[in-house]
């Protein structure tokens, strides 16, 4: 098993849910609701169905997601005025103070990988084509 991409990747990806689950404890967000903040910070309002491309979610998935982000006051759902079938989602006041809080949170996780600048960039670059090739992939394709 140590030799296979898959579970290299796989522990990889614990490893860092457990560096956000520490570093977003006094928040109180999970790390799927920070994703959504930061995508909305960075984005602006966005439709659900854009928010599922970018975060690569189904909307089974993130309706709830954003339904307890909406009860807690961190997000508004809304019809789009130009077309009711989309939902506009937009960052609260009160969603933009929390985004606030963990602004830093990033910095906190580079610095806890130990990588110098370089390798994290190359890491970064490598795993963006590998999703880029996985993600263009034929449903049923055979697998290198």
């Amino acid at each position: 098993m140590e030799e296979q991409l898959c579970f290299a990747l796989h522990v990889a990806a614990r490893a860092y849910d457990q560096l956000y689950r520490s570093a977003l404890k006094e928040s109180g967000l999970t790390y799927p609701q920070y994703l959504v903040l930061m995508m909305l910070h960075q984005h602006g309002s966005l439709s659900m169905k854009e928010l599922c491309r970018r975060l690569r979610l189904d909307s089974g998935t993130l309706s709830p997601l954003l339904r307890r982000m909406e009860t807690a006051s961190l997000v508004q759902r809304q019809r789009s005025v130009h077309d009711e079938r989309s939902v506009i989602i937009d960052l609260t006041p009160a969603g933009a103070a929390v985004q606030a809080t963990v602004r830093d949170v990033p910095r906190h996780i580079a610095a806890a990988t130990g990588l110098p600048q370089d390798q994290a960039v190359s890491l970064l670059e490598n795993v963006r084509s590998l999703v880029g090739v996985l993600e263009n992939r034929t449903p049923g394709g055979d697998v290198g």
